[in-house]
């Protein structure tokens, strides 16, 4: 399992993501888009 909690990303003054949580248990496939 991987867990992530409160995960926050800025570009200069302005926040991509604030506050993110999450987890991925095992056989789980996962991908981002942004």
């Amino acid at each position: 399992m991987i867990e992530v909690e409160r995960l926050t990303k800025n570009y200069g003054p302005r926040a991509a993501v604030k506050g993110l949580t999450f987890q991925i248990n095992q056989g789980e496939v996962v991908g981002f888009l942004g």
